[in-house]
């Protein structure tokens, strides 16, 4: 198969019928075997009866629904587990992103030898409350993770196959696929301009909030894909540092006691000196950054279930 286009949505009831019509014609138009799967991200409108009408009378459409809102990342990370194509396309459903730009992404993925592709809407029909903070944090994004991309949220990317069966997306670390690759060793990591489109149905299910998610989310992958797997490379070194520094101030100021009584100078109580007491918060919370460390080893060896979903439905197909 050649293309997988994958649709998370959320009550898109009214623009599933179009999208499905326009993927089909440009699919048809361009001669690629092709699938789209729908995950229906626990909808209380007619979405998924559509996509289960839609899977009986075309076999190219395939549905899965989840029991209740689980989120993009959940919708994404269940899709590329069914995606069966060569390349793996997603787009959001409700028609902002064109399906007339897929060939061009597939043949960058096919030809070009990218692993992915993500869109730059360079043109936006939203307002400025809404492209400013964005323009702000695709820049921090970029400076923290090194990818070279104006659009880490863009919904449009295509991906060859095999980067989509090896990575994992949870929580809300969708907006951070490229660098998710990257750390799973996909670096060609391309950028392809592509149409923004005026919402026609609905409105937008995003509000500023997912500007500061946005921001913590960096944080958090950037601290993940760096030490998630080896936790007492950040808390063992910050810990062993603070009490280093807690017992050789110890140290100093008991050496320092010592002397003074040695040569008859007075010197007040060790315990009545405040650096004594920074020391001793010192050495205390290096022992525990340290002891945090070691638990957080024992955890990420044993977290096995972050990623089960619970389905609801399948399409037969």
């Amino acid at each position: 198969m050649d293309i997988s286009v994958v649709v998370p949505l959320f009550n898109e009831e009214e623009s599933l019928p179009e999208l499905h019509a326009w993927i089909t014609r440009v699919m048809n138009e361009h001669g690629f075997s092709f699938e789209v799967v729908y995950v229906d991200d626990g909808s209380n409108d007619g979405s998924w009866k559509w996509i289960e009408q839609q899977a009986r009378e075309d076999e190219h459409a395939r549905g899965v629904r989840f029991r209740r809102n689980y989120g993009k990342s959940a919708a994404l990370h269940t899709a590329f587990e069914e995606a069966k194509g060569d390349v793996v396309i997603t787009m959001d459903a409700d028609l902002q992103d064109s399906p007339d730009e897929i060939p061009e992404l597939y043949r960058m993925i096919v030809e070009d030898g990218y692993d992915l592709v993500s869109g730059w809407k360079k043109k936006r029909y939203d307002p400025i409350s809404k492209t400013l903070p964005s323009k702000l944090y695709n820049f921090t994004a970029s400076k923290v993770t090194g990818i070279k991309l104006h659009d880490f949220n863009c919904g449009l990317k295509a991906y060859r196959g095999k980067v989509v069966k090896s990575i994992e997306v949870y929580g809300e670390m969708h907006r951070y696929i490229p660098y998710i690759a990257k750390q799973a060793g996909f670096s060609q990591i391309g950028e392809k301009v592509v149409q923004h489109r005026a919402r026609k149905y609905g409105k937008t299910k995003f509000g500023l909030s997912r500007f500061i998610y946005g921001y913590l989310d960096l944080m958090s992958i950037y601290f993940i894909s760096r030490f998630g797997k080896r936790p007492m490379h950040l808390f063992g070194t910050l810990g062993t540092f603070m009490f280093v520094i807690g017992f050789l101030t110890s140290l100093w100021l008991g050496a320092y006691k010592l002397y003074c009584v040695a040569n008859g100078i007075h010197a007040e109580k060790v315990t009545d000196s405040p650096y004594f007491y920074l020391a001793l918060s010192f050495m205390l919370m290096g022992t525990q950054l340290f002891l945090a460390g070691f638990l957080g080893e024992l955890i990420s060896r044993s977290a096995t279930e972050r990623n089960v979903y619970l389905i609801e439905a399948k399409t037969d197909n």
